[in-house]
This record gives structure tokens, C-alpha cells and sequence, in this order.
């Protein structure tokens, strides 16, 4: 079990779309706390079907566990799971035309006292806030991010690129799949946040920092990370998963 300050998931459809392709959630078990996002595409609006099974499909799994994971044990039970629900998208994909090419990112964190394990496919990103700063824990799964890390383009270059949208990775899309799975310690951790595109295109890394710089509870920020989104625009589906960690002082006593 971990002992958690706040945690909240909150979606918003945007200013633009007439539906909300992403789904996600925050779930506390003797396990741990799992939360996700998943931003759906792909097919005659079967985005929404993709990341909805494959929230469906993870909450069950993680609500099935009858024991804490060990940091190893939860990196695995990550893999098994991207693994899995991949396949299932996929062959539902297959077998129902409206829904051929569909897919969708995904961002998990499980979260105890003792680590926070990350899984991700997609530009759906994982960012950590310490004392030391905010910082961007993935790496999307792109072709703009490709073309950056190979210096094709620089950073300022990929921030506006035509093709950003583009992914190189996502559940569903294909039968065997590729992901990240990163370890953290929780000693440091003072903020977990999970979002879709639908924030990160919006607000820089710099201006969700000071945002959580603040003391109010996740849900208060999330809200305000989702009106700043959709006062620039909101051309995308918005979604946070947001955890506030105690301090060690908070933990020790």
C-alpha cells in the first residue's frame, strides 16, 4: 500500500472535437496506486474504442492483483500487460471494419512507497517534479522525436513540425509491439504527471513546473492545466493524471 498526499484523472474534450478519444484513470489497491492515460486514434471514430479497452482491460488486470509487486515484479507486470492489451486491440481492430488501424498511446505508472514504475508506447509522456526541477521522464515514440534525437532537426524545429502527430509506436496498430519501462526511486519524487498530447502541445515544460510549483491539491492544478490548454486553442483532447507525493518528512512521520 502507499501512502499518497492527492491524486486525481480528469479528461476534457477540448474546444475543437466533437468527441473525447482519451481515456485514464487513478486506481489505489493494497498494490499501489495505478494511474494511466491513453489517447486513442485511428479509424471512423474508433479511437475512443481502442483506448477504452484498453483502459477496461488494465484496470481489471491491476485490480486483480492480490499482493504488493516488487519493483522488478512491477516492470514485468507492465510489459505483460502493454503486451497483452495490444493484442486484444489489435485482433478487435481486425475483426470489426469500422475500427481497422485504429490504436492508441499509452502512459502507465504504478506508484508505491518504495518506487515509481513507468510504461509507456506513444507520445502520451510521464513528467517528474523533485527537488532538483521538472523535468520529462519519456521519450515520445515519434517521427518528430526521431528526427530530433538523430540531430536531424533541432528542438525548437520539432516543437511546431508539420508531421508531429506522427507516431513510429502505439497499441493495436501492430501485432508485436515495442515499449519503455523505467524504474524511479520515490525518495525524491515530489509530482507525477501523466497527460496526453492534448497538454504537452500546449504548455512547455517550464510553464507546468511553475504551475506545480504551487501547493494546491492535484485536482486544482489539473483544472488549471486544462483551462490553459483549451484558452490556447484546445484543437486536441486533454487529459492529466496527476499525483502528489508527500515530502520525506511527511512519509517519516
Amino acid at each position: 500500500m502507499t501512502t499518497l498526499l492527492d491524486y486525481v484523472f480528469l479528461s476534457d474534450v477540448g474546444q475543437v472535437r466533437t468527441h473525447n478519444e482519451d481515456s485514464g484513470g487513478t486506481y489505489v489497491t493494497d498494490a499501489g496506486l495505478l494511474a494511466y492515460v491513453a489517447d486513442g486514434m485511428g479509424g471512423h471514430r474508433a479511437g475512443d474504442v481502442a483506448s477504452a479497452m484498453t483502459s477496461k482491460l488494465l484496470k481489471e488486470a491491476w485490480e486483480g492483483l492480490k499482493q504488493p509487486l516488487s519493483a522488478k515484479e512491477a516492470e514485468v507486470w507492465l510489459k505483460q500487460q502493454f503486451t497483452e492489451i495490444n493484442e486484444s486491440v489489435y485482433e478487435y481492430a481486425n475483426n470489426h471494419e469500422d475500427c481497422k488501424g485504429m490504436g492508441t498511446t499509452l502512459v502507465a505508472a504504478i506508484c508505491t512507497d518504495e518506487y515509481v514504475a513507468i510504461g509507456h508506447i506513444g507520445d502520451s509522456r510521464a513528467y517528474i517534479r523533485t527537488d532538483e526541477g521538472f523535468s520529462q521522464k519519456t521519450a515520445d515514440h515519434s517521427l518528430v522525436e526521431e528526427l530530433r534525437r538523430t540531430g536531424q532537426i533541432s528542438a525548437e524545429e520539432a516543437e511546431n513540425h508539420p508531421r508531429k502527430n506522427v507516431l513510429l509506436r502505439a497499441l493495436g496498430t501492430e501485432l508485436s509491439i515495442k515499449m519503455d519501462v523505467m524504474i524511479l526511486p520515490i525518495e525524491e519524487t515530489r509530482d507525477l504527471l501523466l497527460c496526453s498530447d492534448g497538454l504537452s502541445d500546449k504548455l512547455s515544460v517550464s510553464e507546468m513546473g511553475v504551475l506545480l510549483s504551487s501547493d494546491r491539491s492535484a485536482e486544482a492544478v489539473s483544472e488549471t492545466f486544462i483551462q490553459q490548454a483549451n484558452e490556447r486553442g484546445g484543437e486536441d483532447n486533454i487529459s492529466i493524471a496527476l499525483i502528489r507525493f508527500p515530502t520525506a518528512a511527511d512519509r517519516v512521520g
